[in-house]
């Protein structure tokens, strides 16, 4: 004989509707989870759109300056300005002339430094 209704265990019972909740809740978390990740997505496109914009601008600042740059090294420029300024030319008797020394000397300096630093006490 079948038992009845009444006498089965509470947990039995409350099965199913543990089921339906845990269904109920992964799906609900799943299409949270979904429009959580969206948005995600809007904010990070947003946030590369102001930074190419800011990248071009700068780039376009930076084309400005190097422009500004190659004028103001212009002799015309520079001439100008010494004539602005009321800068007159020194006389060759105070300019000295260096000269620019060579390769092999350049190479042997720090081979030379450290045979110093080694030699010493």
């Amino acid at each position: 004989m079948a038992k009845n209704r009444k006498y089965r265990s509470a947990a039995l019972r409350f099965g199913p509707a543990l089921k339906a909740f845990l269904l109920c809740l992964f799906i609900a978390g799943s299409g949270i989870g979904y429009v959580w990740q969206k948005n995600q997505l809007y904010e990070l496109g947003k946030q590369i759109k102001q930074r190419e914009m800011r990248l071009t601008a700068l780039n376009g600042q930076n084309e400005k300056l190097k422009q500004q740059l190659a004028t103001m090294r212009s002799p015309v420029f520079l001439k100008a300005r010494i004539k602005d300024l009321g800068l007159i030319e020194p006389p060759t008797t105070q300019i000295w002339r260096l000269p620019e020394p060579s390769r092999e000397s350049q190479e042997q300096l720090p081979v030379q430094a450290e045979t110093r630093i080694a030699s010493s006490p």
